[in-house]
């Protein structure tokens, strides 16, 4: 992907701001203890384009490496797959999909979606199914090009839920999702939405690369769309599940916010304080407090139909 240009559109992206790579990989290290590999020398730029989605670049996809020493230290009894079985979209995607139909899920994980659709034909892909001890459904570790190469109209639903903000060519994973449906098919996308609870911490690097490459709202989901010639169906914003409470928490209770237009890193002392009590009070709150009901979107949902 070119720097600068929007990975939907191409079109120019005005600059947010710059961070370094050295900060990222500090804040990586002293808050999850891991390497964040790979991450770009330098200065990444942080750019807004003019759909609404926010991207960094350069950036490169976290590598396996990374992602097994993040879910290692994150998973300690079981937090992590606890939390995947329980996702926002996942009641309002069901609801979508008809007995019978043929479902496709990318970045599938142990399958949890399954549970909620036992009326359809449902295959996952991920790229490590046996991390998961006991997956639903179907899961099979394939790569998504070489199924849809091998599958192309086969499916009646493509979905991936908070699986497009990892990728660092967007466009090419819904293509390829796209690829797979059937004339009609349906695809449907979930991201975590920005600005919300999650952009207001600051320095909170587990929304930055290598792991979150770009940050999402209805405005992208409808570019993205367009760039591939579907009939959008709905969009829709989400909260937070109660089942997953910390980072709601963590971004009503920092005392201090950041800016919904940025910037959101800076080595600043502080933020580096800010960071911490937002951990220490985002936890004591989700022990000790009721999950609120209007809690604000956390995460958007689209709903699109192949012509």
């Amino acid at each position: 992907m070119t720097p600068g240009l929007c990975p939907i559109t191409g079109a120019p992206a005005a600059l947010v701001q710059e961070v370094s790579a050295g900060l990222l990989r500090g804040l990586w290290r002293r808050a999850f203890g891991v390497a964040p590999t790979p991450l770009p020398q330098g200065r990444i730029g942080i750019y807004r384009a003019p759909c609404g989605l926010v991207f960094f670049a350069p950036a490169e996809e976290g590598d396996g490496a990374f992602y097994e020493a993040l879910y290692r230290r994150l998973d300690a009894g079981g937090r992590v797959r606890a939390a995947g079985r329980d996702r926002a979209e996942y009641p309002h995607a069901a609801a979508r999909i008809r007995a019978g139909d043929a479902v496709l899920e990318v970045g599938a994980g142990a399958g949890a979606f399954a549970r909620f659709i036992p009326h359809a034909r449902y295959v996952g892909l991920d790229p490590n199914p046996g991390a998961y001890a006991a997956p639903a459904g179907e899961v099979r570790s394939e790569s998504l090009a070489g199924h849809a190469a091998a599958h192309q109209g086969a499916y009646d639903t493509a979905c991936a839920f908070q699986v497009i903000e990892h990728v660092a060519d967007p466009v090419r994973l819904a293509a390829d999702m796209v690829r797979c449906l059937k004339p009609g098919g349906l695809l449907m996308l979930g991201a975590p939405v920005w600005p919300s609870a999650m952009t207001a911490i600051p320095d909170f690097v587990f929304n930055a690369p290598p792991h979150h490459l770009s940050w999402w709202n209805a405005g992208a989901m409808q570019a993205l769309a367009d760039r591939l010639g579907l009939v959008v169906e709905e969009i829709r914003p989400l909260p937070p599940v109660a089942a997953q409470p910390l980072i709601h928490w963590m971004g009503r209770l920092s005392p201090v916010k950041t800016d919904p237009d940025g910037p959101w890193f800076a080595a600043r002392r502080s933020w580096y304080a800010a960071l911490a009590a937002a951990f220490a009070l985002g936890r004591a709150a989700s022990a000790m407090l009721p999950f609120p009901r209007n809690a604000a979107p956390m995460f958007v949902l689209l709903a699109a139909r192949k012509p």
